[in-house]
């Protein structure tokens, strides 16, 4: 026997103990219980029936498969009832609808049992119903709203990466399609903001909001406690600076303001400033607040010998020269595997490029020296492709940049800060930077232990205020400044044109 039953009506006693079971629904309504299946299992246990959930189509999502009345349940899912009873061979049937998600029409709730539904019996799978289709409803919503944060994110990372190979015009089309107008800026600075892993999720919403979605705001991929924020004439650095004050253990490094073709350029100075932020009581450094070496050299000698030593690369296309520019630069900043993962290649991809760049310039990156000067060579280069109204120099050797008496004079001022230290601080990072930044190379020709070399290099950083053991800008400056003052040789480059070598052999 099989009826209709919108308007049927049930009578019986209530549980003298009260409707406990709606506590139990809500407790699997929580968002740490929330499960179809188990909500499922809970039904067929507090009705003592079996239960299951079926989609428009005779999918199951919950409960073992069964076959109803094929006409009851068309009729449920098309609309034209909510409900339906059946009773045959022993047993009764309740089919209830379920509102499902798009693009399913509906769902059917099956509840079979030995005994007659009671009033409790209806009354609990009724709320059930109704609570599965508040459920899978809030699931799909939840589903489809991580789906997009996730694509946004994602594409977010992808204009960050068109910007590091300095694809301006790429980089604008991707974005102008959400974010219109957010990379028409000639210039940009990059702020990189540091806080734990566990709170990145937290702290990333926190820098979207204080922006106004205003800049490009990404998930480091290559550090999992750093936000990189692309913001177009540094219109949000005030509002990322407050952040650090808000929020414990939150750092804040920025750059100077860049072209956006040298974001890459840009985020390697917001990274070095994030060195000298975490021994700050503001917790937030910028770049352009500390001097810097190539500041120090004569302006028209720096650029006529950084042109002098990439001229090599002048003779590849433009696009291929741009992308071994930006990634020598990233990689002579970083590890072969966080810069894979800023530019969205493989590690290989990375070593190869910076390989074909050592074979052009006859040199060899394993020599802190060498990539120290090819460094300052690559950021001078910015400067160069940016301003070509400047006079043209007379040829210059490195050695005359490295003479200068500024340069010297801000060299020894820095060392000597290592100096009223007993354990030879200056020793042991001289030796270590001449080792090629091996603790165990140094160790040997110091005659101690490896952790030691270590334990001196980790504690001049607070004293120079740089990080030196994790590479990069920092400690390029503080090689400059050996080499400045004649405690390393100068490195191995090659020869020059115009019979001015820079290469030892020639000197």
């Amino acid at each position: 026997m099989a009826g209709r039953d919108d308007e049927n009506r049930h009578t019986g006693v209530t549980d003298a103990a009260g409707p406990t079971w709606a506590q139990e629904l809500l407790d699997h309504l929580r968002p740490t219980g929330r499960d179809v299946r188990k909500i499922a299992d809970w039904l067929a246990a507090t009705v003592d029936a079996t239960v299951s959930l079926h989609d428009d189509t005779g999918t199951p999502l919950a409960g073992p498969s069964t076959s109803p009345d094929e006409n009851l349940v068309a009729d449920i899912v098309s609309g034209r009832i909510a409900s339906a009873a059946w009773e045959g061979d022993g047993r009764h049937l309740r089919l209830m609808r379920v509102e499902l998600p798009p693009p399913a029409k509906a769902g059917v709730l099956t509840v079979s049992r030995t005994a007659p539904f009671d009033r409790r019996a209806f009354e609990v799978v009724t709320h059930t119903a109704a609570a599965l289709g508040l459920l899978l409803r809030a699931e799909h919503t939840a589903v489809t709203g991580y789906r997009l944060a996730r694509a946004t994110s994602d594409l977010r990372l992808a204009i960050l990466q068109l910007l590091m190979v300095e694809d301006t015009v790429a980089a604008r089309r991707v974005a102008a399609g959400l974010w219109p107008g957010l990379l028409d800026a000639d210039t940009a600075c990059v702020y990189v903001v540091e806080s734990t892993p566990k709170d990145r999720d937290r702290l990333a919403e926190a820098c979207l909001r204080v922006t106004r979605d205003q800049a490009l705001v990404v998930r480091c991929p290559a550090v999992d406690s750093h936000v990189i924020v692309v913001t177009p004439h540094d219109t949000a650095g005030s509002e990322l600076r407050g952040l650090c004050d808000r929020h414990p253990d939150t750092f804040l490094g920025g750059s100077a303001p860049q072209s956006l073709a040298h974001t890459a350029n840009a985020y390697g100075q917001a990274v070095s400033a994030l060195a000298v932020a975490r021994f700050r009581p503001d917790k937030a450094a910028v770049y352009a607040e500390r001097t810097h070496p190539e500041r120090l050299m004569d302006p028209a000698q720096l650029r006529a010998w950084t042109t002098r030593l990439l001229r090599p690369l002048d003779m590849l296309p433009h696009h291929t020269r741009a992308e071994l520019l930006a990634t020598t630069r990233l990689g002579l900043e970083f590890t072969a595997v966080n810069t894979a993962k800023v530019l969205g290649v493989s590690r290989n991809t990375v070593r190869a490029r910076m390989e074909r760049v050592e074979t052009l310039l006859g040199t060899d990156f394993s020599d802190l020296t060498v990539r120290a000067t090819v460094h300052l060579a690559l950021n001078t280069q910015i400067g160069i492709a940016e301003d070509r109204t400047g006079p043209a120099a007379a040829p210059a050797r490195l050695d005359d940049l490295l003479t200068g008496p500024a340069l010297r004079s801000w060299a020894d001022h820095l060392l000597a800060r290592l100096d009223t230290d007993s354990r030879h601080l200056r020793r042991t990072l001289r030796t270590w930077i001449a080792a090629g930044g091996n603790a165990e190379r140094a160790a040997n020709l110091l005659g101690v232990h490896a952790q030691t070399v270590r334990e001196h290099v980790r504690s001049a950083e607070p004293v120079l205020e740089r990080q030196l053991l994790a590479g990069g800008s920092d400690l390029y400056e503080v090689v400059l400044a050996h080499l400045a003052t004649g405690d390393l040789d100068r490195p191995a480059l090659p020869p020059a044109e115009s019979g001015l070598p820079d290469s030892p052999v020639h000197r």
